[in-house]
Order: structure tokens, then sequence, then C-alpha cells
């Protein structure tokens, strides 16, 4: 029996190389891998040797050789495949252990160069795992160390390693150069400047954990971590129970939204079912969380708070008294944390790049296919900003910014009040624009902290079909609405601004969430 070995990460091959020689394997190894065996003692024979053809080129030619795929290729049921190999002088080959050239971690490096990733790009290894994995009824390839251990335990047993584990490996190993490639095609359409969608879109994840259930208890669910960790998939939970699918798009609800705000600011933003219930912008974090908090003390219930600052002592005393699913930080101070575990289900989530990462391109899946649009990444632009009617209060300029950068994160159509750095109203997910309106009012009106929704600022996610919303949030005593502009109707909207006495900025960019 033989086993071909050719791996760029070493980790635990020396274990794995002593069980096959133990059980009677020939080990045939190239370059690096060679040195290395040859160093653990284990008695190994240069692929050089078997194909009787030196490695050329920097070691861009070296297993493929027909000596090499012929080896792996034969099928050992089939008589002129053993014919051909006795014809040749091909010693058939068991086992393939190849993982590949670290090409995901050459280009992930900052300012890497062309020269670089390309040299990084693998050509024996995966020909020589596909090769394996076409013939896995009788060659078994192991891509991945973390599966060493099972192959020593399979090989402990009578059955060695079945038809079904081979099965198995060969599925990972299509997987693992299926994903090699899409990340090669990406990166290449990358530094291209490529900066529209791809003519193929190809997702390759790897499961991150298994999750409690789905958005019902009765789904099964997982999470899917991309290479390297980013984002979400690379969040350090610090305490609290398991995460389940609905956990993870609040939590990236309140992520997306609490990063929305300069670190300098202490913002908060209060999560419920993907819909901010409450946000302010303090002078301190805590003062930031009470005031969102009393926005809508009944819906924080339940919640998933942002914050965009590490959590300190103060904050996390405040935030004690509250049951919440989750908190997602930069970061949290040790008495934070002291403080925070104490509640014993609560999900302390930190995201070590919550200012840095970035999504050019977002994806949604819908039955039957997948959509793919460039990231709401702006805001709004200054140099669109017009003032159409009415003055606006220096003051004012910091609430606008404020409630239009809430209700781009709100599910449309959407309406959000703010008045002082907090916002204390939101009508989100209505049919109708008036619909929105008035129920941002009416949740104003409804809470018991004595809020006002005179003075405050109104933000549209889109533009006003007619002046019926207007005509509301005029009564309500809103003093400046802000919206994209752009209606049919804008004249007479403007028309029922000036009505009302209420100042009106268009931004000329359009926040529509569904």
């Amino acid at each position: 029996m033989r086993a071909l070995i050719s791996v760029s990460d070493k980790t635990g091959l020396d274990v794995l190389a002593q069980v096959l020689v133990s059980h009677g394997y020939e080990i045939v190894s190239t370059g690096g891998t060679l040195r290395y065996l040859a160093d653990c003692g284990l008695p190994v024979t240069a692929v050089s040797d078997v194909t009787q053809f030196p490695e050329i080129m920097n070691g861009r030619v070296k297993t493929l050789h027909p000596l090499i795929h012929g080896g792996i290729l034969a099928r050992r049921d089939v008589d002129t495949h053993r014919q051909a190999c006795d014809t040749h002088g091909i010693g058939l080959i068991d086992v393939v252990v190849v993982n590949l050239y670290p090409f995901q971690a050459t280009v992930s490096q900052p300012n890497v160069a062309l020269a670089d990733a390309i040299e990084n790009i693998d050509i024996g290894g995966p020909s020589m795992v596909r090769s394996a994995a076409k013939n896995h009824e009788f060659v078994a390839v192991i891509t991945n160390p973390d599966r060493y251990s099972d192959v020593i335990q399979a090989l402990q047993t009578p059955q060695g390693l079945s038809a079904e584990f081979r099965r198995s490996l060969a599925i990972e190993a299509f997987e693992h150069t299926a994903q090699y490639d899409a990340a090669i095609a990406q990166y290449l359409g990358r530094v291209s400047g490529g900066s529209t969608p791809p003519n193929r879109l190809t997702l390759q994840y790897e499961k991150h954990s298994d999750l409690r259930y789905g958005e019902n208890p009765h789904q099964r669910a997982a999470f899917y971590k991309p290479t390297p960790l980013s984002g979400l998939s690379g969040l350090i939970q610090h305490h609290g129970k398991a995460l389940s699918y609905n956990n993870l798009v609040d939590a990236e609800a309140a992520w997306e939204l609490a990063r929305a705000f300069e670190p300098s600011q202490s913002a908060v933003v209060i999560i419920k079912h993907t819909n901010p219930c409450g946000v302010a912008v303090k002078s301190t974090l805590v003062d930031a969380y009470s005031a969102a908090y009393a926005a809508d003390p009944v819906s924080a219930f339940g919640s998933i708070i942002g914050v965009n600052q590490p959590v300190d002592a103060a904050t996390a005393l405040a935030m004690q008294a509250l049951f919440v699913e989750a908190i997602v930080a930069p970061g949290y101070t040790p008495e934070a944390l002291a403080i925070l575990t104490q509640k014993p289900s609560v999900r302390l989530l930190e995201l070590p790049d919550f200012f840095s990462f970035s999504e050019p391109f977002t994806q949604k899946v819908i039955m039957g296919g997948v959509l793919y649009q460039e990231s709401d990444s702006i805001i709004w632009d200054d140099a669109q900003l017009s003032t159409v009617t009415g003055h606006i209060a220096p003051e004012q300029w910091a609430d606008l910014k404020l409630a239009f950068t809430v209700v781009k994160s709100v599910k449309s159509n959407a309406i959000v009040l703010a008045k002082h750095g907090v916002v204390i109203g939101v009508g989100a997910g209505q049919m109708s624009r008036v619909e929105a309106a008035k129920l941002a009012l009416m949740r104003v009106q409804n809470n018991d902290n004595n809020q006002q929704t005179t003075g405050c600022v109104a933000a549209s996610d889109a533009f006003f079909p007619f002046p019926d919303s207007i005509t509301h949030l005029g009564q309500a005593g809103i003093s400046v609405i802000v919206q994209p502009g752009g209606s049919k109707k804008d004249d007479a909207v403007i028309a029922e601004c000036e009505k009302h006495g209420m100042g009106m900025v268009m931004t000329g960019i359009r926040h529509f969430k569904h």
C-alpha cells in the first residue's frame, strides 16, 4: 500500500504519517513535506524517485506525471486499468494527503503583490485531490488536518478506511477545491478593477456552528463562515447561551446601525426584529443607553443592543436591569464583563473589526436564485442636500442626520422621529407612508415618558407620494422633514410643509430596505 503526502499545512502530519507507516503504507512525498517527514525519522520516498523525473520550474512541475496520476486514478476492478499499470510500471496509490498552497492567507495580507498571489495558486495539489476524490471508491483523500484523528481512528478498526468514510472525505475534498478556485477567481476579478456584479457568483462558506434553531424552534439552522473569518463570523462570545438564527439576524442589524455613527460619538441602538426601537447619541455611553431605552421601554424587552464604543461599568450597570437577548460591541471593559456576566443568559458579543469591516456587495437568497447588489453605504451626500423650504436651525442638522441615518436601517415604508439626539418614534414596515407616519407618532404618544413631538424632526426613507403624511406630521408639531425627494407631488408636499410652517430638506438618496 502507498500513501502520497504533499501538504502546505503540516499540523499533526507527523502523527498521521507514523500511523500510516505502522499500518504498512509506503510514503511518497515532495519538497518541504519530504524533508519534514525525513526529519521526523520516517521512511519516505521522493516523488522524483517514483517518476524518474526531477522537479522542474522551481517546483511548478513535480507531481503532474502519469506514474502519479495513473496510480491515483486506476480502477482496481477494471482489467484494462490493471494491465496498463503493469505495462507502464505504475504503482497504485491508496491514500492521498494533500492541502493546498495558502492562496487565501496570502491574498488577505495587506498590499500583497499580484506576482506573489499567482505563485500561490496551486496546480499539482488540486489535480491530485480531484483525481483521488474522483476515484474515492478505491482511494482515500484527506485535505483537512482536522480529519487526521478520524483517519487514525478508522485505521484502527477492522473495516479500516471504509467506502462510506472515503466518500465523506471525497465530498470534503471537492468542497475544498471549489472554495479554492472561487477564491482565486474572486481575487483576480477584484485586482482587475471589477466593480460590477460578476458573470458567475460562487459563494463558498464553511460551517461555523450549528444554531439552537432557525426562525422558529421546529426549523434546523446553521451559521456559515467565509475564510478568513470576518464580520459576524469573527465574533467573540464572552458569555451567554448559544446563538439562534434570529439572534444573528438582529445582531447584524444592531451592528450595522451602531457602526454608522463615528466612534467619537457615544451611540446606542436597541433592535427588535431587525428594526430599531430606540436610538440615541449622547456625550457618554450610559447617557445614550438611558435615552435610547426611555424612547420605547416596552419594546426594549427581549431586544438586542448595539453600541459603538467599548461597554464600560456605568453602562453595564444601567443595562443590568433589562432582559436582553444580546449586546453587540467593539469591546467590554473587565468591570463591565464582571457586571454583565451575572446575567446568566445574555450573549455578550465582541466584534474585533467593528468599524473596519466592509462588504462592497450584499446577497439575498430568494427561491430559485440569489439577488446581488452594491451595499447601501452612503447615508447622505452634503453636495446633494437641498433645503427646499423653511429655515433649518444649526442645532437641527444633527437631528436630521441622526433621523436619516436611522431610517436607512428601518424596514420600508419607514418614518423616524428624532429630538435632541434621541430617536423617539419609529414607524416601520408599513404598506403606505401615511400609515408609517401615523405609527411613528403613535409610538411617541403611547410612551409614558411624556415625550412630545413638538419640535421634532422627521425622516422618510423614500419620497412622499402625497401630502397626507405631511399633514399628520405638521399637526403633531414636527418642525423639519428630511426625505429623498423626487415625487411627482413634490410641489404639493412642499406647499403642505409651508402651510404648517415646517422646513424640508431633500437628500437625493433613497433608503428602501426590504
